[in-house]
């Protein structure tokens, strides 16, 4: 996609593969801030630059899934990254 990927938006990304699932709770994205209070709100802005960029889409009552470019974009980053 010729950018690079922080680390917060690539977890946010590969949150739905690592997870198997195609709509995701806010509870469940926060996780890819781990237990750090500050972490887990930069996760809401990462959610919502990603919404506005047009690679995420809400669902209401805080549900998340992926656009088809978010799809592409989570697919295109490196495997070895995918969180455990």
């Amino acid at each position: 996609m010729g950018r690079s990927v922080d680390d917060l938006t690539r977890r946010v990304l590969q949150s739905f593969r690592r997870l198997r699932q195609e709509e995701l709770d806010l509870h469940e994205l926060f996780e890819a801030g781990g237990n750090d209070p500050a972490q887990r709100a930069m996760v809401l802005d990462t959610i919502e630059r990603l919404v506005n960029e047009g690679l995420m889409e809400e669902h209401g009552s805080d549900f998340y899934s992926l656009t088809e470019t978010g799809k592409e974009v989570a697919l295109n980053l490196n495997e070895d990254d995918l969180p455990q």
